[in-house]
């Protein structure tokens, strides 16, 4: 099945000049210049929450307003997303048979908001508990859902065989039509096994847990897979060009080995079933990835959003595509260091020259995104330094 790339009317598959820039690369082919997809997703939030949006930029509402104004393009997977409320996700809903009563809910403390979840299983309560720190505008946990794996994993297995996911096509057709010809809504709404037991217990926790209890890991582990693949064949069936699994595939907490025990099934099926219906399927990178970047590549997946190059990361962006083939694409080449050390026009200018003349040979497999995110100590003028010399030298 051939996917329909661009949700635009009038019913037809475009020509390749019709195609967003984004929409190229996906098709591994060049643009015209190196595509530029910053993430301003927290950075414009806390802009927002604390009255500091520059005159230039005050009638802007939304990160994509933002990115409209700078005439950058599009390829986010948090264009849609609740800022406050999930550090990813939003096209999807949790759906739970009757096994388990689940209840949210939300208090403000201060300028603060408190977000409390109550699990009643058979087997016992599960409490997790995020606050949205106002002053940092970031999400942060306070309370893992299991904390004593050793007397809750009954109660986790029956949450995990409980849960599934639901995906709103409609809620995805709107916010893709509201990007338009910018570029591409990716769906980021899926996790990894492994990244299920980092969000449910914390890494540490999690690795603790797969060395006690092997056999019940891995059963943990199945029932998750199981309904994350669910969800990729829903998103896949409603014609969805790009998702994206919101991992932080780092090697400290998913070194070779925990990849390949844990995810590596997961990512490969994944990818068949995204490439059985003409979707790329990508995988949200953070730290150092050296040493997974030919074993993701040789699974099928995509590519990589977020690489970081040192002293962040551990390989440089044009080795990361020399490591991985001819078809896998990354995104990344600004982390948050250059908005700390890069103090003048000049000095943007020189380094986003000399990235664009390494990258432009990967043109047709490379992203000029953020490593991460933006700081939201970035000032607003080194924002416009980059967005004025990506004009002039992608």
């Amino acid at each position: 099945m051939e996917r329909l790339l661009l949700v635009r009317g009038g019913g037809g598959h475009e020509m390749n000049d019709a195609l967003s820039r984004p929409d190229q690369v996906l098709r591994r082919q060049s643009p015209s210049h190196l595509v530029y997809a910053p993430n301003y997703w927290q950075w414009f939030a806390h802009q927002r929450n604390h009255g500091r949006l520059p005159a230039e930029i005050a009638a802007c509402r939304t990160q994509l307003d933002l990115i409209r104004h700078l005439g950058l393009d599009v390829f986010s997977r948090n264009v849609y997303c609740d800022q406050r409320r999930r550090w990813f996700g939003g096209l999807a809903d949790e759906a739970w048979d009757a096994s388990v009563r689940v209840a949210d809910e939300e208090v403000a403390e201060g300028a603060d908001t408190v977000f409390t979840r109550t699990v009643e299983t058979r087997h016992g309560t599960l409490t997790e508990r995020r606050r949205y720190v106002h002053a940092e505008s970031t999400l942060v946990q306070e309370k893992f859902l299991v904390d004593d794996y050793a007397t809750q994993l009954d109660a986790l297995a029956e949450l995990l065989a409980a849960r599934r996911w639901r995906f709103d096509a409609g809620r995805w057709r709107t916010a893709q039509a509201e990007v338009g010809d910018a570029g591409l809504v990716v769906a980021g709404e899926l996790h990894s096994p492994l990244k299920m037991l980092h969000l449910l217990l914390n890494p540490v926790e999690t690795t603790y847990l797969l060395a006690d209890y092997p056999e019940r890991a891995d059963e943990l582990l199945r029932i998750h897979e199981a309904a994350q693949l669910d969800l990729v064949r829903q998103m896949a069936a409603a014609g969805v060009p790009a998702m994206m699994s919101m991992d932080n595939l780092d090697t400290m907490f998913h070194p070779p080995h925990f990849l390949e025990s844990y995810s590596a099934r997961y990512y490969e099926q994944a990818s068949r079933v995204c490439h059985e219906h003409g979707a790329a399927f990508f995988i949200h990178a953070c730290g150092q990835q050296r040493d997974n970047l030919a074993h993701v590549a040789a699974l099928g997946v995509d590519g990589l959003e977020g690489v970081a190059f040192p002293p962040l990361g551990d390989v440089e962006l044009d080795e990361a595509l020399r490591l991985t083939g001819d078809r896998f694409i990354i995104t990344g080449g600004i982390s948050a260091m250059e908005f700390e050390r890069l103090t003048t026009r000049e000095a943007v200018c020189a380094y986003v020259r000399e990235l664009c003349g390494c990258m432009k040979p990967y043109a047709h497999r490379f992203m000029l995104s953020a490593s991460c995110n933006t700081p939201v100590t970035a000032p607003w003028e080194r924002i416009v330094w980059f967005r004025d010399a990506w004009r002039e030298y992608a």
